[in-house]
């Protein structure tokens, strides 16, 4: 068997699409959970662009934001969208939500690291309690499948967030053992930073230079991250939700940086200024821990970790061309071999910001 290729021998370090395998939307009710942040909107516009469900229910909590989403993506234009006001700390109005769905997008969560730190209570009701009412709701309504959205941070976690998001990891790759005869089938996906999206450091950087920044804060020299662009990201959700089997989780082969590098590529004229570690903060991000690399399959443009249960669907993962990974493999940001070069990442920061 041929050794899974690396991102850097299919194409240029950080410019893979993921956009096949290709799942069929078309006729389908697709739900997705705190679709008006940034990667819900990314996901309703590639899914207009490309597809003709039956409906796209829009589910989040905040009005305003469902309001200036919908001036975008209007009824009278997408007769298929609808808007659902509602909270996934709320068991019975998410059960409602799912009726005669077909596939559910799990991307609601509270996502930055501090306001976790400070917060610590509502964190576990939205990201973990959170999970819980998904998963429930799925399988009362026999969804056929459900793909969410994890972090880098939940791999050997050390913030609030990532240990919420672990937990949910867990919540959804045992979930299927409590579907009985519903079929249901769950899955999740982890990446790391996105490039493009509302609290990434990239827009960041950019805002404080067009307001005339003398300097650039970097919280430590030797920080690395991996980078996603909105895109990337949703079609790798789109091709996971496609390949899915159930239980996995899924980790994109995608590009890491130092953040100073990254800062350089947006200003390359602003001197740093070293702020230090802000709490609940790591200098490098894991995906794939070693204590899961027994679990592991490389495919040519992702791994997929299973359950130790799972052996068979692991087995399906050999058998189409993936590879086991090695004793005392790792994913992480500072040992990743595919680094993002500069023309690498102008290209990830103009797929990122372009119109």
């Amino acid at each position: 068997m041929q050794p899974a290729a690396k991102l850097s021998d299919v194409l240029p370090v950080g410019l893979r699409d993921f956009r096949e395998p290709r799942i069929d939307l078309n006729g389908k009710t697709i739900l997705i959970t705190g679709g008006t942040d940034s990667f819900g909107r990314a996901f309703t516009r590639m899914v207009c662009d490309e597809f003709k469900p039956k409906k796209l229910i829009i589910f989040s909590r905040d009005e305003l934001k469902q309001y200036e989403m919908a001036q975008v993506f209007s009824q009278a234009d997408y007769p298929f969208i609808r808007y659902f006001i509602g909270d996934v700390r709320d068991a019975a109005r998410l059960d409602m939500a799912m009726r005669g769905v077909d596939y559910v997008i799990h991307a609601a969560a509270l996502k930055h690291v501090t306001v976790a730190e400070y917060n610590p209570f509502e964190c576990i009701k939205t990201n973990v309690m959170g999970a819980e009412n998904v998963v429930n709701a799925a399988i009362s309504q026999r969804v056929k499948r459900v793909v969410a959205l994890s972090t880098d941070k939940a791999a050997n976690p050390i913030n609030l967030y990532g240990a919420s998001k672990l937990a949910s990891d867990k919540i959804f790759c045992a979930a299927e053992a409590m579907a009985g005869d519903a079929g249901t089938r769950f899955s999740v996906v982890r990446y790391g930073n996105v490039v493009g999206s509302r609290g990434s450091v990239a827009p960041f950087f950019q805002k404080l230079v067009a307001e005339g920044a003398s300097e650039l804060p970097i919280t430590d020299e030797r920080m690395t991250r991996f980078w996603i662009t909105l895109e990337q990201g949703v079609n790798f959700v789109l091709s996971s939700l496609e390949l899915m089997q159930g239980c996995e989780i899924f980790v994109p082969k995608i590009p890491s940086m130092k953040t100073t590098e990254l800062a350089r590529a947006i200003a390359p004229h602003l001197p740093h200024r070293v702020v230090g570690i802000r709490p609940g903060e790591k200098l490098h991000e894991t995906m794939v821990p070693e204590d899961d690399a027994r679990s592991t399959v490389e495919l040519h443009d992702r791994y997929v970790i299973l359950p130790d249960a799972y052996s068979a669907r692991r087995g399906h993962y050999l058998d189409h061309g993936g590879v086991a990974a090695a004793d005392g493999f790792s994913y992480a940001s500072d040992r990743n071999p595919e680094g993002l070069d500069a023309r690498g990442l102008q290209t990830l920061l103009t797929q990122a910001f372009k119109g």
